[in-house]
């Protein structure tokens, strides 16, 4: 059997007897228009290598392999297994290979060889933001992103200074990334359909990406401002350098957290690191 013979998603699923689960957040998309779409976006091709998380009954993973790419699926639902294993076999030797795992734990680095990889995912909504931090501040380096959240969660990673969705997520993933929304993907589209709007965001990395030491002191700071973000910053930042911290990084320390932008908290981060190296 090859990919263009399998059945249809609804009839794989349908005779494996599978539903979502909602405690794991599936919905599945079993649109193959829609997945090509994603696929066609990622800018995915032959010889590219992907890490694909939750993937289901396979949907987005069809239309990954169409590409000619290698695809690694991390799946935690055993439930899965015949299904993906099935199209492991239709895909042909080395083309998809399969881990059941906790992505949250998974290694990535391990997973993919060594090469330069991808991440092209429709997350499970209970953990895309985890994950997402995961591979933003981790060891491994993905080539690009291309991932898709519930519509809030999008917006608050591609928001921009002083917006309402402007916070930790947007300034982790701006500092470290280039984020954008590619694609807005409707409710109706899922089974079950879910009961908010997705998106599908795509980020590729900084040249100037900060070292490990600098997204630490981020982590931290933006933990401590936006925990308290109608705070100024000389209150929310007292336990970490209050006023003096704030000056020697050249903010106004009755600024509030959602008016600085990635640059203030970068020098924030590198005022911190020097205030602590004395």
């Amino acid at each position: 059997m090859s990919l263009t013979h399998l059945p249809p998603l609804r009839e794989a699923l349908a005779e494996h007897g599978l539903l979502a689960k909602k405690a794991f957040g599936q919905h599945f998309l079993l649109d193959l228009n829609i997945t090509r779409k994603i696929a066609r976006l990622a800018e995915i091709g032959a010889g590219d290598c992907v890490i694909e998380v939750g993937p289901g009954p396979g949907g987005l993973t069809r239309a990954l392999l169409e590409t000619g790419a290698r695809v690694i699926a991390v799946e935690k639902d055993q439930r899965f297994r015949p299904l993906l294993e099935d199209l492991a076999q239709a895909a042909g030797p080395g083309a998809l290979t399969l881990e059941f795992a906790d992505a949250l734990i998974a290694d990535e680095d391990a997973l993919i060889g060594g090469h330069a990889g991808h991440a092209v995912s429709n997350l499970p909504y209970n953990v895309g933001t985890a994950l997402l931090i995961k591979w933003l501040t981790g060891s491994w380096r993905p080539v690009s992103m291309t991932l898709m959240f519930q519509k809030e969660v999008a917006q608050r990673i591609v928001a921009p200074v002083d917006a309402p969705a402007y916070g930790r997520l947007a300034l982790i993933a701006q500092a470290t990334s280039q984020a954008r929304t590619i694609m807005d993907v409707p409710a109706r589209a899922f089974t079950p359909p879910p009961k908010v709007e997705s998106a599908v965001v795509r980020l590729t990395p900084r040249p100037d990406r900060p070292s490990a030491q600098r997204l630490d002191a981020l982590q931290k700071l933006t933990a401590a401002a936006f925990g308290q973000r109608r705070k100024m910053l000389r209150a929310s930042l007292k336990p970490l350098g209050g006023e003096p911290l704030i000056e020697a990084a050249g903010l106004d320390p009755q600024a509030r957290a959602e008016t600085v932008d990635v640059d203030g908290f970068l020098r924030l981060a590198d005022a911190w690191i020097a205030q602590r190296a004395r």
